[in-house]
């Protein structure tokens, strides 16, 4: 028990610093007009978690503690759904309510899109 709460520890650790490293350089490329570092790293979450959820359950190529120390330690540190909320309220709270809109949409939309595109890239693999 000790060694899976450690590993996803660690894990979390790496996901925590790969959204900060992905978002800060979305953000140089693209500005911040706009919330696409949080919305480039819930489509890139979302597109690992259907990747590695569909390697698990349907090829069984990563085992159980595996996918536990990467779903749960690195995605969950990795993906930023608070921080969507958070930016998505800014934009209502400002009466940016095309913004709100435009960035619930796209992080629904597109994030639906990518697990099932990682569910496919992982069947053809």
């Amino acid at each position: 028990m000790w060694q899976r709460i450690f590993l996803i520890a660690i894990a979390g650790v790496a996901g925590t610093l790969a959204r900060y490293w992905f978002s800060g350089f979305i953000y140089q490329i693209l500005g911040t007009r706009f919330a696409y570092g949080t919305l480039a790293v819930n489509v890139l979450g979302c597109l690992l978690f259907g990747l590695v959820w569909a390697l698990a359950e349907d090829r069984m190529a990563i085992s159980a503690l595996a996918r536990t120390v990467i779903l749960v330690g690195f995605m969950g540190a990795f993906t930023t759904f608070s921080t969507f909320a958070f930016e998505t309220m800014n934009y209502a709270r400002d009466s940016q309510f095309a913004l709100a809109f435009l960035n619930i949409t796209a992080n629904c939309i597109l994030g639906f899109g990518a697990i099932l595109a990682g569910m496919w890239i992982a069947r053809i693999l």
